[in-house]
């Protein structure tokens, strides 16, 4: 994987990784992975050589306040997305197959929304859906994490430090905020998504609402729903289950 740079729209320099064009693999697209926050782009690894073994192209990138990414003054949703798709553009990827995480996958979906020719199959893992008009605040767990969520959250760390010490923490109070009020424009573009959706939903400690992911799915066109027993991290705390799932779905 080649680690390179991209000057995004809004002048924020985004680092990405791209394991490059394989003429095997030319009949499906590219996979674009997008991590959460908190995170950077190694937290796919794993996932991103099981899909190299596959021939597929994987591009992975760092969101900005993340990684090697700049920091930025503003963390808007909308702004997360707008990076990624300055990659694609940069990398002229018209079509591509999209799998984020929590704050990532909440930027899938925008650009499913915003590109729904460009995305094929879009993958959402534990992404904390917006409220709607009237909902009730939202709350988000404040369950302990289990030992063996605390063990692949330590292994991690020691792995790759760079992402706990690149983060900027300062966008955290921004991304709650947004979760935390209503997003009619989000459920109002909900039907324009076209590609295939599959919605991965963690159990005790994840953060997605039982009621607004069935309005989701009832919403979009093409949408599978899978529950898994790990918590808001399921790529990470339940590997083989998730590229079980994962896998044949963008295959």
């Amino acid at each position: 994987m080649s680690v390179a740079n991209v000057r995004s729209a809004g002048g924020i320099e985004i680092s990405y990784r791209d394991s490059g064009a394989n003429s095997s693999a030319a009949e499906l697209p590219p996979v674009v992975l997008i991590h959460g926050m908190g995170g950077d782009s190694r937290t796919w690894d794993r996932f991103a050589r099981a899909l190299r073994s596959r021939d597929r192209r994987v591009v992975s990138a760092d969101l900005r306040g993340h990684g090697r990414s700049d920091r930025a003054s503003s963390y808007l949703f909308e702004e997360f997305a707008e990076d990624v798709m300055d990659v694609c553009d940069h990398l002229e990827l018209d079509q591509v197959d999209v799998v984020g995480h929590s704050l990532g996958g909440h930027a899938a979906s925008l650009i499913a929304q915003k590109r729904p020719a460009g995305v094929r199959k879009l993958v959402i893992e534990e992404a904390p859906l917006p409220l709607r008009a009237g909902d009730p605040e939202q709350v988000f767990t404040k369950k302990l994490p289990s030992v063996p969520e605390l063990w692949h959250a330590t292994t991690s760390l020691v792995r790759h430090p760079r992402a706990a010490f690149s983060f900027d923490r300062s966008m955290t109070g921004s991304a709650l905020e947004q979760f935390r009020r209503p997003d009619q424009q989000w459920w109002d573009r909900l039907p324009l998504i076209e590609a295939d959706t599959l919605f991965l939903r963690g159990g005790l400690g994840g953060m997605v609402d039982a009621d607004r992911l069935r309005e989701v799915a009832a919403t979009l066109r093409r949408c599978e729903v899978v529950s898994f027993r790990t918590g808001h991290s399921v790529h990470r705390d339940g590997y083989r289950e998730f590229e079980s799932a994962v896998v044949p779905f963008i295959s």
